[in-house]
This record gives C-alpha cells, structure tokens and sequence, in this order.
C-alpha cells in the first residue's frame, strides 16, 4: 500500500507544524504504561466483559454518524456520505457484531488429540489475550481501519491504542473524542502525532502493533519492533490484479470492476489496479468500461459519489503518472470532459490501453482513478504476469470456466481472491483479511483477527494413566519396546 505510506507520498499535513512530538511522544509512553498496569490487573476479561466493550464499540460508532461523515468531507474535500456510512461506520458496527455473535466459540478451548501412547490427557489451545495492542492506522479507511480491528481486540480481552495519520487531522480529532467518551484511558485510548512519534512508536514494548500503511514503512516499523520482539500484523496492500477472461465480460462484471475502482477514487488497498483482458477481448472490453460509464457514471468526478485526492501531493503523483505515459505515447482514454479540480482535489477516471511495462504506473501501486488495462494470450500468461510481481493483497478473476478459475486459486498466492466479483473477500467480515510477503503478514477480521490478537497457549492435563514412563531415564526394556514399535 505504497501510497498509504504518509512519509513516502503524502504532502505536509494540516496542522502538522503545531503538533508537539516531544509532548505526545510522553502522552505515548504513560499511557502505554497506564494500560500495562491495567491489563495486570485484569489479563483474561470474561466473555461478559468483553460483549459490553463490542457493545460500546457498536453504540459509539452509530452515535458519532454524523461527524464521521464531516469529518470525512474535512480531511478529503469530498467525500460521499454513503461510503462513509456503509463502510467507516458500518462496517465496523458489524464487524463488532460479528465478535460478538461468535465470542463464545472463539472464546472456547480447542481440544487437541493425543497420541495413544499419552493415554487419555486433556489438550487444548487456550486464546489469551496478548496485553497492550498498538494499532497505527492509516489515513485511507481512519474508522474503518482505526475502529474495525479494534473489534477482534476488544473481543480478544486487549487494551488498545490507536495512532491515527497525521494526514486526517479532522477525522483524528473526532477518533479522539468518541474514544475518550467511551473507553477509559487505560482501556482504549488515541494517540495523535506527527513523524517522531510515528517512529518513536513502534520501539516501544508493545505486545503486538498492528500497522496499515506501506512497505517501505513496513520494514522500518518490523525492524524496529524487533529490538523488543514485538509480534506484528502488517497490511502493505500493492498492486492488486484483476484478471477478465474471455467468459467473464458481461454488464453485471463491468459494473463490479469500475464500482471497485471508484470506491474512494481508488485510495483503497484491494481496489481494482490493473485489469488483465484477453487480447481478443480487449477492445470489447474498453468499449463495454467507456458505454457502461457514458451511461451510468456520467460526469461522475463531479457528483458528490466522487471522493477527493487525500493531498495535493499526491494528486501531483497521479498527474504524474498520466503525463509519462502521455510522454511515451500511450493509449490514454479520458473517461470524462471534465478535467482534473485542483482546488477540491478531484481527479476522473482515466485509462491507460495496453502500457509499456516499464511505465511507473506498472511498478507502483496507483492508488487514484488510473486504470491499465493489459492483454493475454492465455490463462497461463495472465498467471505468470501475476506470478512475476510481489505476491498481492487480492486478486479478482472473472469468469464462468471452472478450469480457469480453479487454475488461478492452485498457482497463484495472494491475501486473498474474490471470483466473479472484486476485493469482496476483504468485506466478508467472517473471511480473514491481510497479505503475503510485500503485501503484508498476519490477518484481521474473523476468528483469524481474534486468534492473531490472541497468545495461542497450549494446555496439556497428564493422564493418569500413560506410556510416558518409558521415555525417561533409565532407559530399560520397556523404552526399547517402544523403540522397536516405531522402526
């Protein structure tokens, strides 16, 4: 997620030169101590005390509605107020619900079998809570991101603080405030900074950091957990392909990808990147993207369902982009009159026909309203293509040929796949979401997010009856019995 990496592509945030580091870099470190002290005194909520933190979680979510949805609007000029209800408000409210409807089974030890030779023992994994969880959240998804995962925390019987960007100062000031108003300090608390305490947070000695954000960040912040071992989760995004085979294009499948591309202009970590077509099919495909959009999506930069660019700097990027590969004589379709707003930081959706490979915008995350398109010969080609990247958060693939698709799921590796459809696999809140390799490690949502913020703790009751005996000095005839037994 390379463009979610604020130190790598964002321009100076607002109110970023009144932000004290050295004060709330102090702020960091008591309450980090505050919430240790706190997690001493109660390291196993019960499964009662966990519900009415989800509770409070849901309810807080559905009371400050409406100053998300500003807050949204503040930090990135425009924002549609549909999104932000069905995914920064929503999405976390059934999140916490989900958590909550499962706690129990989550909760509950999972029996292990034994080898007869131990008897009858009682084994099981015991899910522990971890301690104090850091969660550095990005400026791309502030709720969704911020108070999504802090479900499987909560569930999990963690103490948490958040950090949010820098990037979103009006959306870090509201997170701020309803936490404040629902957690105690030592529970749940926001930490709001700029550059040093981003790089200052990650030496501490959390027992877990879950950071969202880039893979250049990434390392920085995995290198400097290490000092402490502190477990980490990662979500690094990268460039996520969709491949269009030739039994895929269809109205309903052009809907789906463009809607993926358009939600929040693109600055999302599974949104469509670049669209893999059948060489045969390629012009068939552009003339179906530019019909459905003429008919459906006209002139959508400028309705309020068009987020805008996070900063000027990185629309500067993007513009970027567009210029190289009008410089290298690309195949640019503008889908839309309309140019680029400046002053709102609204950018249309272009694409970008059949690039060169060596175009930034074939080695970058895009990250906005840019959409390659690139053909194949055949499914095997459309694989290697994906196989000779880092290993991506998502891949999509469309298509009503079992064989294809089941050939995609066996030789490709990914976070995850959605078939037929785009990054709906990452909104499934039963499904775990994360990466592999450059796209991340570790999982949230689900019971994977509970049991990663969870100490896997394996329990072992001796049976009083067993083989055991034999295994331990002297070594006698009953040991080489059981010795001939196995050889």
């Amino acid at each position: 997620m390379d463009a979610v990496g604020v130190e790598t592509t964002g321009s100076k945030p607002v109110g970023a030169g009144i932000l004290n580091d050295s004060i709330a870099i102090d702020r960091l470190k008591e309450s980090l101590k505050l919430q240790k002290a706190a997690f001493r005194r109660n390291s196993n909520p019960s499964q009662m005390e966990r519900t009415a933190h989800l509770r409070a979680l849901v309810a807080m979510m559905a009371a400050n509605r409406n100053k998300i949805r500003d807050a949204l609007v503040q930090d990135f000029s425009a924002h549609p107020t549909e999104f932000s209800d069905l995914i920064e408000v929503a999405g976390v409210m059934g999140r916490a619900e989900t958590a909550i409807n499962r706690l129990p089974v989550w909760m509950a030890p999972d029996r292990r079998e034994a080898e007869p030779m131990f008897g009858t023992p009682t084994a099981f994994m015991q899910y522990q809570p971890k301690g104090v969880i850091a969660n550095v959240v990005p400026w791309n998804l502030p709720f969704e991101l911020g108070c999504g995962p802090l479900a499987e925390m909560l569930a999990a019987g963690n103490r948490v603080i958040l950090k949010p960007s820098e990037y979103t100062p009006a959306c870090a000031d509201v997170l701020e405030e309803m936490i404040a108003a629902t957690f105690d300090r030592d529970h749940v608390t926001v930490s709001k900074g700029g550059l040093d305490l981003a790089k200052a947070l990650p030496s501490l000695p959390w027992d877990h950091i879950l950071y969202t954000g880039s893979t250049v960040v990434g390392r920085q912040i995995m290198a400097a957990a290490a000092e402490n071992l502190v477990p980490l989760t990662l979500e690094l995004g990268g460039k996520c392909p969709t491949i269009m085979t030739s039994t895929g294009l269809s109205s309903r499948n052009i809907q789906s990808v463009l809607g993926m591309k358009l939600a929040k202009n693109g600055q999302i970590c599974v949104s469509v990147d670049h669209v893999l077509v059948h060489r045969e099919q390629m012009e068939a495909f552009v003339s179906a993207l530019q019909e459905y959009y003429r008919t459906n999506l006209n002139n959508h930069s400028q309705s309020p369902d068009c987020t805008g660019i996070i900063t000027q700097r990185q629309l500067d990027r993007l513009v970027g982009l567009l210029d190289e590969a009008n410089i290298s004589g690309e195949r640019v379709i503008h889908l839309e009159d309309s140019g680029i707003d400046r002053d709102r930081r609204i950018m249309p959706l272009t694409l970008i026909v059949d690039p060169k490979p060596g175009l930034s915008l074939m080695n970058e995350e895009i990250f906005g309203p840019i959409l390659p398109i690139i053909p194949y010969d055949s499914i095997e080609d459309a694989i290697e293509l994906i196989n000779q990247r880092d290993r991506p958060l998502c891949i999509n693939i469309y298509s009503q040929n079992p064989e294809e698709i089941d050939a995609v799921l066996e030789r490709t590796i990914s976070g995850g796949v959605t078939v037929n459809g785009a990054a709906l696999n990452g909104v499934c809140p039963s499904l775990g979401f994360g990466g592999i390799g450059a796209s991340g490690m570790g999982r949230h949502h689900g019971i994977e997010g509970f049991r990663e913020f969870s100490n896997n703790r394996a329990v072992y009751f001796r049976s009083e009856q067993d083989n055991l005996a034999s295994i331990f000095p002297p070594f006698g005839e009953a040991t080489r019995d059981l010795v001939a037994s196995i050889f």
